[in-house]
């Protein structure tokens, strides 16, 4: 990918041009700068930031400190700072290595309080005549330290929780105490399921039923009156309006879920039916993830609030609009409408629904609903970053230089030293297109039997020392156009850094939907990064990697990263804990990272404590997930030693031996057990 110009900065789909990057903020790799002395002029951690772009994705809780290393202030920008490499060196002095996922809590605090504090101001401008009541849902994250941490944190504004299975439906109802907050309930349901939710009712909380379908609603109907409870049901429409980026398709007309107007109407009528026309109290709309269009947004607001008011003109007592999730957050740092940014803010966000709410009230002579969102990303993806060691580097092609013996070296070698020769700024596209020649002659060559293997090594070899040379002299002059086959092998020529985790455990969605986190080194930051690269997982599959990466003008193919000094050398992902934490499977029977749950306190002389670490699975653990028992296991390696042994291959210490190293290492951890020693010169 070559540097953008100034007029190649729009090329990410929806960058409005009041948000446009300039072409500084979007320059892929900034050339260096001269001094006044002439040399190049020092990197400092100024320029890391803006090279990774922490200040545009980061929200103001992560910073870089002098020292080159990443910190986190959880409490907001000019709050309590905490260094993340002291929070990693801690926790594997307790023996607990990468991949670690260090959970920020007080950053879910702050974000709590800043939706509500949102809403807040925004009934207030607006003199809205309702109130505000944020359910958090909890599929984004069900971890009981999550979830507990947001409803502690939203206590006083009455924020609930939003549940879509029955599990949930079961968590949540134990761990909901505030009955003036809601539980909502969407997804299908059956009988056991509305039969949970009603407990809650007979409880005295205010547990919100959310009709995905006409049968639910005679279901809910039938299992009330059993109960002899009165239910509290919402009707979920289907809009016509859609959402954007990668989750449209679940809103719209066709969308999984939710109710024609014609069949609102048929709702309407089974209630009225079964003397329970009260129980009808909020009209619920979704219109996916992840929106990053405001305008998006404020049609689909401004239509369900149509909807609302024409059914209090019919006489219901609808006494809630739900505008379901979509808050989306700015992984890329670009503030567009594609689809891993937003243009808008949170406090915009709150302003548009409750004056288009309002408006559209007001208007038909309404009262003013109280208003409920479903933001769940918002809440927590900030507060989980997921730390991954890098032990390793493939360095795929290195920067040789031909060294030519024009009277042993093949015609073709001999052709490419020629070319190198050459090889100047001005020259870059007539030597790319030369050199292409000479390597496509080659492998004719060779499919026809004319060409050794060694010199088809050598001609390898020296193709791609060439276009890394070329590379880099582009890299150092912007003036320099990338021809666009070069700019295409810029991938293929990138390093590759192998780090200690899977990329199906722990950012399943990038695999599965392409959506890009930030990725930063969380030390070394002082120092310029100069080896553009890709990561790859330790997973035996060809997907376990990261090669799409964020920038402002695009998407990146490489990251550029430091290069191996024989230190550890630690990656931060960040934005990680919405779905990420909860998402993945077991593929290659790797299972849950260590965790260690920080929070600030002032008594502290550090500013913060570890409240809380939690050691990820062992490989027995997921072993017995997919129904390999250890006892059998055992048993079965047993069984096989016995027979060793008889047969003389063995002799019975050594084979008692290797049966207790079998049991000890199923009580391993299922990720690489890394002693903080990277693997120092590349491979």
């Amino acid at each position: 990918m070559s540097v953008p110009s100034p007029n190649d900065v729009a090329a990410k789909p929806g960058v409005a041009p009041d948000v446009r990057p300039s072409s500084e903020e979007a320059r892929l790799i900034p050339p260096p700068t001269p001094s006044s002395a002439g040399g190049p002029k020092p990197w400092t951690v100024d320029e890391a930031k803006s090279h990774y772009l922490i200040d545009r994705w980061g929200a103001g809780y992560f910073d870089v400190a002098a020292d080159g290393k990443i910190v986190v202030t959880p409490g907001g920008p000019r709050g309590q700072r905490i260094p993340m490499l002291d929070v990693v060196e801690s926790a594997r002095s307790e023996g607990l290595y990468t991949p670690v996922l260090l959970r920020f809590q007080d950053i879910l605090r702050h974000r709590v309080k800043k939706l509500n504090t949102a809403f807040e101001a925004a009934i207030d401008d607006n003199k809205y005549r309702g109130k505000y009541r944020g359910v958090f849902p909890i599929k984004v994250n069900q971890l009981r330290e999550v979830v507990e941490e947001i409803l502690d944190a939203g206590r006083s504004s009455h924020f609930g929780i939003e549940v879509g299975s029955k599990p949930e439906m079961f968590a949540a109802l134990s761990i909901h105490s505030d009955n003036e907050s809601l539980i909502v309930c969407n997804g299908y349901k059956d009988d056991g399921f509305i039969r949970t939710a009603l407990i809650g009712r007979k409880l005295g909380k205010k547990v919100i039923l959310i009709a995905e379908k006409l049968s639910e609603v005679r279901n809910i109907v039938r299992i009330a009156k059993e109960m002899q409870v009165e239910p509290m049901i919402g009707l979920r429409c289907r809009l016509v309006s859609k959402g954007a980026g990668k989750w449209a398709t679940s809103a719209g007309e066709h969308a999984k879920f939710g109710l024609t107007t014609s069949e609102i109407l048929q709702a309407i009528d089974i209630l009225k039916e079964a003397n329970l026309a009260s129980a009808f109290k909020l009209l619920h709309f979704h219109i996916g993830s992840q929106v990053p269009d405001i305008q998006i947004i404020k049609r689909a607001v401004r239509e369900a609030a149509r909807h609302y008011a024409k059914l209090r003109k019919m006489g219901q007592q609808v006494e809630y609009i739900d505008v379901g999730g979509g808050l989306a957050i700015d992984y890329d740092g670009s503030h567009s409408t594609f689809h891993s940014s937003m243009n808008y803010s949170l406090e915009e966000y709150a302003r548009d629904i409750v004056y288009n709410v309002a408006d559209i009230c007001d208007e038909e002579k309404v009262p003013h609903p109280d208003l409920i969102s479903e933001s769940g990303r918002a809440m927590v993806a900030h507060h989980s970053v997921l730390i991954v060691e890098a032990f390793g580097s493939i360095e795929k092609q290195p920067m040789s230089s031909a060294n030519i013996d024009a009277s042993t070296e093949h015609k073709l070698v001999q052709e490419i030293a020629y070319i190198e020769e050459q090889l100047r700024p001005d020259s870059l596209s007539e030597c790319w297109n030369d050199l292409v020649a000479v390597k496509e002659e080659a492998q004719k060559r060779f499919e026809t039997g004319l060409l050794e293997l060694p010199v088809k090594a050598r001609v390898e070899e020296l193709f791609w020392g060439n276009a890394r040379r070329m590379l880099a002299m582009a890299e150092q002059d912007e003036a320099v156009a990338l021809p666009d086959g070069l700019m295409d092998l810029k991938p293929q020529i990138a390093d590759q850094f192998i780090c200690n985790f899977s990329v199906f455990q722990s950012l399943l969605d990038h695999w599965a939907l392409g959506a890009l986190f930030p990725v930063v080194p969380i030390h070394r930051l002082d120092e310029k990064p100069t080896t553009e690269s890709t990561i790859v997982d330790i997973t035996c599959d060809s997907d376990g990697k990261i090669s799409k990466f964020i920038d402002l003008a695009d998407v990146r193919d490489t990251l550029r990263l430091h290069p191996f000094d024989g230190r550890p050398y630690y990656l931060g992902i960040f934005l990680t804990g919405a779905y990420q934490d909860i998402m993945g499977d077991i593929h290659n029977l790797f299972g849950r990272v260590n965790e260690v749950h920080v929070f600030l306190d002032d008594d502290e002389e550090c500013g913060y404590y570890v409240e809380e670490t939690i050691e990820g699975n062992t490989i027995r653990e997921v072993l017995a997930m997919t129904q390999w028992e250890t006892h059998e296991l055992v048993a079965r390696v047993k069984s096989q030693v016995d027979a060793a042994i008889k047969q003389d291959k063995l002799r019975p210490t050594e084979g008692m031996r290797l049966i207790a190293e079998y049991e000890r290492g199923l009580k391993d951890q299922t990720y690489l057990t890394l002693q903080g020693k990277g693997e120092g010169p590349r491979t």
